[in-house]
């Protein structure tokens, strides 16, 4: 008897925006690393976003240990881009007058 195996490619895809998904679902990579490298197993990640199949978190992670430099420098450009994102964002809105506002309603709530 011979035993076949299969070289399979790793369940990511890449959207196109870029943002690399995992299997079939909408989590993305850097989510499932960020949390392996909390800590948690993969049977813990799976619990947590069970969109995922646990045989494709596996997966994820043994690529991203066989290929960490890659995997890391994404990871770095996901972040640089958030970053962005976020400072950009309070750039166009007044974050505090916004939170001014919430506290103003949330008194006049308690008031009355």
């Amino acid at each position: 008897m011979v035993f076949n195996i299969e070289i399979n490619a790793p369940p990511l895809r890449v959207t196109k925006d870029n943002v690399v998904l995992v299997g079939n679902t909408r989590v993305p990579l850097e989510t499932v690393i960020w949390t392996y490298n909390e800590g948690a197993t993969p049977e813990e990640i799976v619990m947590r976003y069970d969109a995922l199949d646990l045989a494709d978190v596996y997966a994820v992670i043994a690529y991203y240990l066989k290929h960490r430099e890659a995997v890391e420098s994404y990871l770095e450009m996901v972040k640089v881009e958030s970053e962005r994102v976020r400072q950009e964002n309070e750039a166009r809105f007044d974050m505090r007058a916004f939170r001014e506002r919430l506290l103003a309603r949330k008194a006049a709530k308690q008031k009355g």
